[in-house]
């Protein structure tokens, strides 16, 4: 169609796979994976679509010129090609930000300030005033990518990154992104079939993104604005009517998610922001240690948690990794067991074999998602049992 343009789908190392999946469910076209990113086409109800609906997606951002460029003029004229009236005016505001992967551009913001420069001297030649720059809430968020001498420039439909979903108020220390434990759960196969249980829950985001997605929720339901509600061709029914769209498709769930914590702190945030998500009735969260806990529901049971893993904490690693192994084994039979972790050699110590193994990136943190499969009785049972 005449009106589909491409875009961009920006995620984490690892999750690829899973956003260009979550794209073609959707409805994409052309979907293609790259490196921490999918591109795709769509139209201007699809991008409200993305936005609102992906759950691993960080960015969506919408390309509109590339050009090659070598030196700081030729970045200047390929800026100022393109007739920016298109998408701002002069009374308004917007802010520049660039990646920079070039020998020809060493710093980001020089980069950023020659792309500026270029926008701002377009508008007062041609109108006699200029748009300022507003780097908390811009009107227009410009997005400058440049790869040795190909330059990228793209409207960024998002704003602020799409883990800030809105619901978590309170948070514990280093608490997950949300679009990480997002990611983890489809990992990890979590589709509300099935009871669930995180252990360690903290502020409550892997259980408010599994109920989310247990019940097809929209991710970013609960978030406040995006960046393309301040643009030109900003289309508020259009956006009504997807998002009743997407609400219609909310689908019912039948089992429990369960979430414990051992500090009274956590628990009560928790129930916070799972209150800010309106997902109370989907959600119980009571203060527990997980190594005094058992598995209290028939069949089976989809644990996903992020136990802590700074050094600096006062916690033993290697005994606190051992007791998650003895947890498991001696009181969670019948249970597919999922955890990330960044501290790797503690890992060593949980004492089963994990029947998979993830390379994920926590931040900048090299990090392991885990999956343990705890039988009812002994593997060697289980696996007797399959062949008769």
């Amino acid at each position: 169609m005449e009106n589909n343009f491409k875009m961009i789908a920006k995620t984490f190392f690892g999750f690829e796979e899973i956003l260009a999946k979550e794209l073609t469910q959707l409805g994409a076209q052309e979907v293609e994976q790259g490196v921490r990113m999918v591109s795709f086409v769509g139209d201007k109800g699809f991008m409200y679509k993305a936005n609102l609906a992906l759950r691993t997606a960080l960015k969506i951002l919408k390309p509109i010129y590339s050009f090659r460029a070598n030196n700081d003029q030729a970045l200047y004229k390929g800026v100022a090609s393109i007739n920016w009236s298109r998408y701002i005016n002069a009374n308004q505001t917007f802010v520049i930000d660039a990646t920079v992967h070039s020998q020809n551009f060493n710093h980001t913001e020089f980069v950023s300030q020659k792309c500026k420069d270029a926008i701002v001297d377009q508008f007062r030649e041609r109108t006699g005033q200029r748009p300022s720059i507003d780097k908390a809430f811009p009107d227009l968020r410009i997005n400058i990518h440049i790869d040795r001498d190909q330059v990228s420039v793209a409207l960024d439909t998002s704003g602020n990154s799409l883990h800030q979903r809105g619901y978590r108020t309170a948070t514990n220390l280093a608490p997950i992104n949300e679009v990480l434990a997002a990611g983890v759960l489809l990992l990890s196969g979590w589709d509300g079939q099935t009871d669930f249980l995180d252990p360690m829950c903290g502020s409550g985001t892997f259980l408010a993104e599994a109920a989310m997605i247990a019940c097809n929720i929209p991710a970013n339901i609960n978030r406040k604005e995006f960046a393309f509600e301040k643009w030109k061709d900003w289309d508020n029914d259009l956006f009504d009517k997807i998002t009743d769209s997407l609400l219609g498709k909310i689908r019912e769930f039948h089992h429990t998610i369960k979430g414990y914590d051992k500090a009274p702190s956590a628990v009560s945030k928790a129930k916070d922001n799972i209150k800010n998500a309106n997902l109370e009735e989907y959600i119980t969260i009571k203060e527990d240690n997980f190594f005094e806990t058992e598995k209290n529901s028939e069949g089976k049971l989809h644990i996903v948690f992020n136990p802590p893993y700074d050094e600096r904490l006062d916690i033993h690693m290697e005994e606190f990794y051992k007791n998650i192994g003895d947890t498991l084994k001696k009181n969670y039979p019948g249970t597919n067991a999922w955890f990330i972790t960044g501290n790797l050699e503690a890992l060593k110590y949980v004492g089963l074999k994990p029947s998979r193994k993830i390379k994920l990136f926590n931040a900048s943190i090299e990090s392991r998602l885990v999956k343990y499969e705890m039988y009812e009785g002994s593997k060697r049972t289980k696996f007797q049992e399959v062949q008769e």
